[in-house]
C-alpha cells in the first residue's frame, strides 16, 4: 500500500508539473527567416520545425510572426515529435511561388503545398493567411501542366493521417486545386476559416474530406469556382454547421463509384448553411456503375439565394462529351432527410432526384421546403419544378414547395 501511494503522489506531481511548464515558442524569425515575400525561405521552415519537433518540452508552439510575408516551397511537416501536443501560430502570410515551373518538389511531395501527417494532437490557428497563387495553374492545360493533373488530390493545405486536430481563423486564397484536403484522419475540427477563390477557377474545392470519420466544419466563409464543400469516399460521422457557401458549387457527397468502385458515404449532416449564387445547393452526385452506398444524411434548417439547383441527387454521372450508357448496378442510396430547407432559385428544376432504375433511392424524406423562383432577393411569378425518377419507399410532411409527385404523403416521421 505504501509504495501504491508513493506512485500515485509521485504521478499526480508529475501531472501538475507537466500542466505548468511553459510552452517553447519557436518563431520562424529565430532560425533566420527573410520575410520579405520574395526570398525562399523554405529551408529557414524546416530548421524551425525541426527545433520545435526535438523540444524536450512537452507543449510546442511553432510560430509564423504578424506583418510578414514569407516565400514557401512545397513543406511537409511530420507528427512524430517529442512534444505530443503542438500549436503551429500563423499571423503573418504563406505565400506558393506563382510561377508552376518554379516549383522544387518531387513525386513524394508535390501533390500538396503544406501538408501536416501523423499528428495525435495539433492546433492550427491564427489570423493569418495563405495565398495559393493559383492563376498560372489555372490557365494551363495538362498538356503543360502535368504535375497538376496527374493528381486528383493536390491541396493547397492538407491533413493527413491525424487525428485530434483543431483549425481555426486561417484565411485560404487562390489555391492552386482543392483549398484544404483532410485525408485518412478522425475527430479534426475546423472552424472560422475564411476560404475564397474566383468563380471561374477550375477545380479550387474549399475542404476536401476522405477516408476521415468524426469531422466538424463549422462558421466558415467558403467562395470558390468548385464545391464549397467536398464528401468523398470512406467519410463518416461529418458534420457541417453554419457554413456561408457561394459562389461554388454548393456542398457535395460525391461523386462516388467512378469506374466501378465501391465507394461509401454515411452519417453525415449539413444544418444552418446558406447557399449564395451557388450552381447547386446540397447534392449527392454517383457515377453509374458504381458500388458502395450513401446513407443517413441529413439536411436541416438551409437557406438558398439565387441557386439553381437547391436539391439535387444525380446517380447518372458520366465523363463528359461522351454518350453515357445504362449500367445494371449504381451506388445506393437510402434514407435522406431535407428538413426546413427555404429560399430562392434562378433555374427551372429546383428539386432533382434522378436515381438509378437498377438501385431506386430509398427513404427520400422531405418536410417543409419552399423554394420560390427569384433573383436577387426578388420573387418573381414562375413554378419551379421539380424532377423525380427512380424514388421508392419515400415521403414527404409539412408543406413542400415545388410538389415532389414520387413521394408519398406522410402525417409523420
Amino acid at each position: 500500500m505504501g509504495l501504491k501511494l508513493l506512485f500515485s503522489i509521485s504521478f499526480f506531481q508529475w501531472v501538475l508539473s507537466v500542466q505548468s511548464v511553459e510552452p517553447f515558442v519557436y518563431d520562424v524569425n529565430f532560425a533566420g527567416a527573410v520575410g520579405d515575400g520574395e526570398s525562399d525561405d523554405t529551408e529557414v521552415f524546416k530548421n524551425a520545425w525541426n527545433v520545435v519537433c526535438s523540444s524536450h518540452v512537452p507543449l510546442g508552439i511553432f510560430r509564423v510572426p504578424y506583418g510578414q510575408k514569407f516565400l514557401v516551397q512545397p513543406l511537409t511537416f511530420n507528427g512524430e515529435c517529442r512534444p505530443k501536443n503542438i500549436t503551429i501560430q500563423i499571423d503573418g502570410i504563406l505565400i506558393a511561388p506563382s510561377d508552376p515551373s518554379s516549383w522544387k518538389c518531387n513525386d513524394a511531395n508535390c501533390n500538396n503545398w503544406i501538408t501536416f501527417q501523423h499528428f495525435d494532437g495539433l492546433i492550427i490557428r491564427g489570423t493569418g493567411s495563405l495565398h495559393g497563387q493559383g492563376q498560372k495553374w489555372w490557365q494551363m492545360g495538362c498538356m503543360q501542366n502535368k504535375v497538376l493533373c496527374s493528381s486528383q488530390k493536390a491541396a493547397g493545405f492538407a491533413i493527413l493521417d491525424s487525428k485530434n486536430v483543431h483549425i481555426s481563423g486561417l484565411t485560404s486564397v487562390d489555391s492552386r486545386k482543392w483549398h484544404i484536403s483532410i485525408e485518412r484522419s478522425s475527430f479534426v475540427h475546423a472552424s472560422k476559416l475564411n476560404i475564397k477563390a474566383p468563380k471561374d477557377s477550375p477545380n479550387t474545392d474549399g475542404i476536401r474530406i476522405q477516408h476521415s470519420t468524426n469531422v466538424t466544419i463549422a462558421s466558415s466563409t467558403i467562395k470558390t469556382g468548385d464545391d464549397c464543400i467536398g464528401i468523398g469516399d470512406g467519410s463518416k460521422y461529418i458534420n457541417i454547421n453554419r457554413i456561408f457557401c457561394g459562389p461554388g458549387y454548393g456542398i457535395s457527397i460525391g461523386s462516388l463509384g467512378e469506374n466501378g468502385r465501391r465507394e461509401t458515404v454515411e452519417y453525415v449532416t449539413v444544418r444552418r448553411a446558406h447557399f449564395y449564387t451557388t450552381e447547386n445547393g446540397v447534392r449527392i452526385k454517383t457515377w453509374q456503375g458504381g458500388h458502395g452506398y450513401v446513407r443517413h444524411i441529413r439536411f436541416e434548417r438551409i437557406s438558398f439565394s439565387n441557386v439553381i439547383r437547391p436539391i439535387i441527387i444525380d446517380q447518372y454521372s458520366c465523363p463528359p462529351h461522351q454518350h453515357c450508357k445504362n449500367y445494371s448496378t449504381a451506388v445506393e442510396i437510402n434514407n435522406i432527410v431535407y428538413n426546413d430547407l427555404r429560399g430562392t432559385t434562378n433555374g427551372e428544376i429546383a428539386v432533382e432526384l434522378s436515381c438509378s432504375d437498377s438501385a431506386p433511392c430509398k427513404n427520400i424524406r422531405m418536410k417543409d421546403i419552399h423554394l420560390d423562383y427569384g433573383i436577387n432577393g426578388k420573387i418573381y411569378d414562375g413554378h419551379p419544378k421539380s424532377h423525380c425518377l427512380s424514388v421508392v419507399q419515400s415521403w414527404d410532411e409539412g408543406n413542400v414547395y415545388p410538389n415532389v409527385p414520387c413521394l408519398t404523403r406522410k402525417l409523420s416521421y
